[in-house]
C-alpha cells in the first residue's frame, strides 16, 4: 500500500473510532439522566426546584432527584426572546409561577397520559389547595392550551374570559392580546 492509502484509511479508522467513542458517551449520559428523573405519581409532594418558563418546571422529591413537569392545559408567552414586548409577558409568567409557589410544597395530579412527547411529565400542580396552573389563567399570565382536552379546561376557560374581561395581564396590552387570540384560534383548529 502506497502512503496516501495508508493515511486515508488511518484517517477514516480515526473517525470512525472517534464517532464511536462520542455516540458511547452520549447514550451514558442518557442513561444516567433517566436514572436520575424522579418518578412521579398523583398525590406527591414535592419541591419547586427550576422553573423551566411559565408553563413548565422543575421539581424535587425527597431523594429520587429531579422530574419536568409541564403543567396541563397552560400556555404561557414565550420570554426568551429577548426585550419585545411578548417576552415581558413571558417573563412576567415566569415570575409570578415564583410567587405563586413561592416555598410550599407542591402536590402532583397526573395526566392520562402523564408524559409528553417530549419526555416531561404532564400534571396539574397544587400549592396547598390553589392549582398553580389556574391561578396563571385567572391573572392573565397564561393561555388556556385546548388542544388535548382535559377535565378542567371548562372552568380555566371561564377563568380566562375572566381575566381578558378584567384586562388582566397579557390582555391588558392591545398587541399582545391580538397575539394572544390569534394562538387561541390556531389551537381551536389543532383540537378539532
Amino acid at each position: 500500500m502506497d502512503r496516501i492509502t495508508l493515511a486515508f484509511w488511518s484517517l477514516v479508522l480515526g473517525l470512525f473510532c472517534a464517532s464511536a467513542f462520542f455516540v458511547t458517551g452520549i447514550y451514558a449520559q442518557q442513561a444516567t439522566q433517566q436514572q436520575r428523573e424522579a418518578k412521579l405519581e398523583s398525590g406527591d409532594l414535592v419541591q419547586l426546584f427550576k422553573v423551566v418558563d411559565g408553563d413548565t418546571v422543575v421539581v424535587s422529591k425527597d431523594g429520587q432527584g429531579t422530574a419536568t413537569v409541564r403543567l396541563l392545559g397552560i400556555k404561557t408567552l414565550e420570554s426568551k426572546h429577548g426585550k419585545d414586548e411578548v417576552a415581558v409577558y413571558g417573563r412576567a409568567a415566569e415570575d409570578a409561577l415564583r410567587r405563586l409557589v413561592g416555598d410550599r410544597p407542591l402536590r402532583v395530579l397526573l395526566n392520562t397520559p402523564p408524559r409528553d412527547r417530549h419526555g416531561r411529565t404532564i400534571a396539574t400542580l397544587y400549592a396547598g389547595e390553589q392549582d398553580i396552573g389556574m391561578a396563571l389563567i385567572s391573572e392573565g399570565h397564561a393561555l388556556v392550551y385546548s388542544v388535548y382536552p382535559f377535565a378542567s379546561m371548562p372552568v380555566y376557560l371561564q377563568a380566562q374570559v375572566q381575566a381578558r374581561s378584567k384586562s388582566l395581564g397579557l390582555w391588558g396590552n392591545p398587541d399582545v392580546s391580538t397575539k394572544a387570540e390569534a394562538l387561541i384560534n390556531e389551537w381551536a383548529r389543532q383540537g378539532s
